[in-house]
C-alpha cells in the first residue's frame, strides 16, 4: 500500500504540473485509504504536499512569465480571510455525529469525504465538457469582474479549510471560463494560488495534529518531481485533451468514494 501511495504522489505533481489542478483530489483519498490516515488529518496533510509542490510549480511558471499577478491578488486574499475563519470557526463547530440512515451512522469524516466526492463530480462534469476557446478578456472586463472574483475566493477559501483542497479544480474553470486567460497562464496562476490557499490553510492548522514528517516530506518530494515532469508533458500534449482526460480520472475517483463511504463503510 504504501508503495502505491507513493507513486501516486508522482501523479499528483503530473496532475498538478499539467493542468494546475487534482493535487487534493488525489491526495487525499490516497491518504486515507493507502495510508489510512483519519480523514481530518488527511485533509490538513493535503494542505501541506499540494502546497509546497505547487509553490514549486508556480515559481516555475512565474519564471516562464505564465502568471497574472491580478488574478492572484483578487482571489488570493478573500481566500486566506475565509480559510481562517472556516478553520478556526466552522470546522470545529461542525458535529461528530450528523445523523442516521437506517444502521449508518454520518460522522463528520465521512461527511466530509462525501461532499468532496460531490465537488469532483461538478468538477469532472466542468472539465469534461468541450468548449470553444474563449475570447481574450479586455482591461473593462477584468474591472468589471473584481467582485464576483472576491466572491469566488470566498467561496474556495471555505473549499480549502473545510476539505483540505487546494481548490485548483475550482480555480481553473474560473480563470479560463470566467476571465477567459489562456490555459497556460490559467495553470500557472493556479499553482501560486494553490500554495498560497493551501499554505495558510496549513499554518492556520499547524497545532491541531500530530503529524507523521518522513511520510508527508517523502510524499511532497516525489509530487514535486511529478510537477515538473508533468509541466514537460504539458508542453506536448493539447491543453483540451489533458483537462477531458483528468476530468474522466476524476470521476472515476468521486464515485469510488462515494461507494466507499455510502455502501462499503
Amino acid at each position: 500500500m504504501e508503495i502505491a501511495a507513493y507513486l501516486t504522489a508522482i501523479l499528483i505533481g503530473l496532475s498538478l504540473g499539467m493542468v494546475g489542478s487534482g493535487g487534493s483530489i488525489l491526495t487525499v483519498p490516497v491518504l486515507v485509504y493507502l495510508l489510512h490516515f483519519n480523514p481530518l488529518l488527511a485533509t490538513t496533510s493535503s494542505l501541506f504536499i499540494v502546497g509546497v509542490t505547487s509553490l514549486v510549480g508556480g515559481i516555475r511558471a512565474y519564471s516562464r512569465r505564465q502568471v497574472d499577478f491580478k488574478a492572484v491578488t483578487e482571489f488570493g486574499i478573500p481566500s486566506i480571510f475565509s480559510i481562517f475563519v472556516t478553520r478556526h470557526y466552522v470546522l470545529p463547530a461542525l458535529p461528530d455525529h450528523f445523523f442516521t440512515v437506517g444502521q449508518m451512522e454520518i460522522s463528520k469524516e465521512i461527511f466530509l469525504m462525501v461532499v468532496f466526492a460531490l465537488l469532483m463530480l461538478a468538477a469532472s462534469f466542468t472539465m469534461i465538457r468541450s468548449h470553444e476557446p474563449p475570447a481574450v478578456s479586455t482591461r473593462q472586463d477584468r474591472h468589471k469582474k473584481a467582485l464576483p472574483l472576491v466572491f469566488l475566493g470566498l467561496c474556495i477559501g471555505v473549499v480549502t479549510g473545510l476539505l483540505g483542497a487546494g481548490g485548483g479544480f475550482l480555480i481553473i474553470p474560473a480563470l479560463v471560463l470566467f476571465l477567459k486567460l489562456p490555459m497556460k497562464t490559467a495553470v500557472g496562476t493556479s499553482l501560486l494560488l494553490i500554495a498560497i490557499n493551501s499554505g495558510f490553510g496549513f499554518l492556520f492548522s499547524l497545532k491541531q495534529f500530530e503529524y507523521d514528517w518522513p511520510v508527508l516530506l517523502t510524499f511532497t518530494a516525489l509530487a514535486i518531481a511529478g510537477i515538473f515532469i508533468g509541466g514537460k508533458l504539458a508542453e506536448k500534449i493539447p491543453s483540451a485533451l489533458l483537462k477531458k482526460g483528468f476530468g474522466w480520472f476524476v470521476l472515476v475517483m468521486a464515485i469510488f468514494i462515494i461507494i466507499k463511504e455510502l455502501i462499503l463503510n
